[in-house]
């Protein structure tokens, strides 16, 4: 039975479900014949108008393997889990390989192996955490990922609050990088996880293949949109591909389209990238937003065509109940019965609504241990 995969000690649950280990020996063919999400998101038509060159994206993850459908696309990023030099170019657990395959994929000919959402993009892998180590680097990960130059921010994990998670947040807010964050798979949970309920960050939820909310996929207040991430197609290690599902994967979909927006529309500010994909998304539930999907399904080639209003800076924060087309957050982060005091800040507050959320992350986190203590 497929399981997220969880690290020890430091309470960082990665949200990719394994599935099956394919061997490399598989018809090349079968692999992107296999990769149903494109065809879904229609991404031959959102390649016909860029394919992301001249984006950094950056992953705090496990590492990368340099399978051959993605070395081309790693450039040098760090280890923060050891004094080696393998620039990130290292994944023992197989989980940042498997988001590297769905953002930045490139294939090994024109019509074989895996494809990702942004192919001409650029993989900063900064290694931050293993699944059985007793230490996680992630939010210093996110911030490196920032100084480095990343305008895209993958993060594909969910752990505790804290005021490091909160910083490495409002530093990649100051770089201008969009943070894109998974909501988590345990619909046991009540609330999604960190950092995808943080001011300023967008949660993605998952679909399956029907096109219909992923039942291990965590509904909440906080999810912004949601994209394919049932039996995706990708990179594994030592040249393998695996079938995997989860809202890891649903997220690193979406860092792909946030890197393809950045490419087409390369004057747009990271809030307005996260307005343009929230506004464009295809709502599937009841009409307007819902805790399921948020805004919507991804449609990305939608928000590469369409006019798209410009995000009203005076909305940083208050509600934002309506279409995203008239409002200015992609992502409240609270609502009925929250009690973060957040409940109201959207996910396009810009810096301000971060820097405020600091000092409600502090009080938080306080209780939080004050509870485990009780």
């Amino acid at each position: 039975m497929p399981t997220s995969r969880q690290a020890s000690a430091p309470g960082i649950t990665l949200l990719l479900l394994n599935i099956l280990v394919l061997p490399n020996s598989i018809h090349a063919d079968y692999v992107r014949d296999s990769e149903w999400h494109l065809n879904f998101l229609d991404i031959k038509a959102a390649h016909a108008i860029t394919t992301g060159k001249g984006v950094i994206i950056g992953l705090p993850d496990t590492g990368v393997d340099p399978h051959r459908d993605i070395s081309q696309n790693l450039i040098p990023g760090a280890d923060l889990t050891s004094s080696e030099k393998n620039q990130g170019k290292f994944d023992k657990d197989g989980h940042g390989t498997e988001l590297a395959g769905l953002i930045v994929g490139h294939g090994h000919s024109s019509t074989d192996g895996v494809l990702g959402i942004s192919p001409s993009a650029r993989l900063l892998s900064i290694k931050s955490y293993e699944v059985a180590s007793l230490e996680s680097r992630l939010p210093e990960g996110i911030e490196l990922s920032a100084t480095l130059g990343a305008k895209v921010i993958n993060v594909s994990a969910s752990t505790s609050p804290s005021r490091g998670l909160q910083n490495a947040i409002t530093a990649a807010a100051r770089a201008d990088a969009v943070v894109v964050a998974a909501s988590g798979n345990d619909q046991s949970v009540t609330g999604i996880g960190y950092p995808a309920a943080l001011p300023g960050v967008l949660a993605v939820g998952a679909i399956d293949q029907s096109g219909k909310h992923a039942a291990f996929s965590i509904s909440g207040p906080n999810v912004g949109l949601c994209a394919p991430g049932d039996k995706i197609v990708t990179t594994g290690l030592n040249s393998t591909y695996r079938i995997a599902q989860g809202t890891s994967a649903a997220a690193a979909i979406v860092s792909g389209a946030a890197a393809l927006v950045r490419a087409k529309f390369p004057e747009l500010s990271a809030q307005e990238v996260i307005h343009r994909l929230t506004a464009t998304a295809t709502d599937i539930g009841p009409p307007g937003r819902d805790e399921q999907c948020g805004y919507g399904v991804l449609n990305i080639v939608k928000a590469l065509t369409e006019d798209v209003p410009a995000v009203d800076g005076s909305l940083g924060s208050g509600s934002t109940t309506g279409s995203p087309g008239a409002a200015a957050s992609s992502a409240d982060t609270g609502g009925p019965g929250s009690s973060s005091g957040m409940q109201k800040v959207g996910v396009l507050g810009g810096i301000a609504a971060v820097l405020a959320a600091g000092a409600c992350m502090g009080f938080l986190a306080a209780r939080r241990r004050s509870r485990r203590q009780q």
